[in-house]
């Protein structure tokens, strides 16, 4: 398990501002994301008074975003930037659908219907999550996810949505647009999600030899690389496996020069 719970809090709230209370939002009274029906279901729980989701604390802000968002996502399971995505679009659009955005995006990564898309995590929606290049699987869920934002209308009254909150949903996802700009800032979902990405690839450390303990198998690949790499990497003949090989034979040999 990892915790990335609090970096991607930090960005989802960035996201959502503070309170709004929109008349074609169905959702109603918001605060920082969180909507009066939830509050009030949080509180029930806890046993205390009813009031304003205005007055809504940080503390019952990070407990809602975690118990409620976070954790039926299994986000601690997911890989990371794939585990912000999928948050990301468990507190806009609810968990369930976060859930069958990612199953659907492992399904057209992989080509075929692998997962049954059934808005449950388990452990072969856990599994594939990490099967398949990070970047195209986020680019898979967000094109479902803005495919449903094109089509989504007011539970209430039926009246379409994007045409009020399609700039704002595509500033989100995509990144802001400023006014009169034909290219997005880096600052939506898509390119925060792949900078996470990139950074855990870099910063994956395997274990070393001294490190591993009697018996385990030594990984040669950083744990975030896509599995399906680091299978076709351990093939024999793979050029992956022989450039590894011929890195591993230059450290040693460079370890052999030093003077301790």
């Amino acid at each position: 398990m990892r915790d990335n719970f609090q970096r991607c809090l930090g960005y989802v709230l960035g996201s959502e501002g503070g309170f709004s209370n929109h008349a074609d939002d169905a959702g109603g009274a918001t605060q920082h994301g969180v909507i009066q029906v939830v509050y009030d279901s949080f509180r029930r729980r806890k046993g205390l008074v009813q009031r304003h989701v205005s007055l809504i604390t940080m503390g019952e802000i990070t407990e809602i975003y975690r118990s409620m968002y976070w954790d039926k996502v299994d986000g601690d399971e997911l890989p990371v930037g794939i585990d912000y995505v999928v948050f990301d679009a468990a507190v806009n659009s609810g968990p369930s659908r976060a859930i069958r955005w990612l199953q659907a995006g492992v399904n057209r990564c992989a080509g075929t219907a692998r997962l049954k898309v059934d808005e449950n995590i388990g452990p072969a929606t856990l599994d594939a999550s990490d099967d398949y290049d990070f970047n195209a699987l986020i680019d898979a869920m967000l094109d479902e996810r803005l495919g449903f934002m094109k089509a989504a209308r007011n539970t209430n009254t039926g009246k379409a949505l994007w045409p009020v909150f399609g700039a704002g949903w595509s500033n989100r996802v995509l990144g802001y647009l400023p006014k009169g700009a034909k290219v997005r800032n880096a600052d939506g979902v898509d390119d925060i999600s792949k900078m996470m990405v990139k950074s855990a690839v870099a910063h994956s450390q395997p274990l070393t030899p001294a490190k591993a303990a009697p018996g385990e198998k030594v990984p040669l690949v950083p744990a975030l690389i896509p599995k399906k790499t680091v299978q076709q990497a351990a093939q024999p003949g793979s050029p992956l496996l022989v450039l590894a090989a011929a890195a591993l034979a230059a450290i040693l040999y460079g370890a052999s020069q030093w003077p301790f």
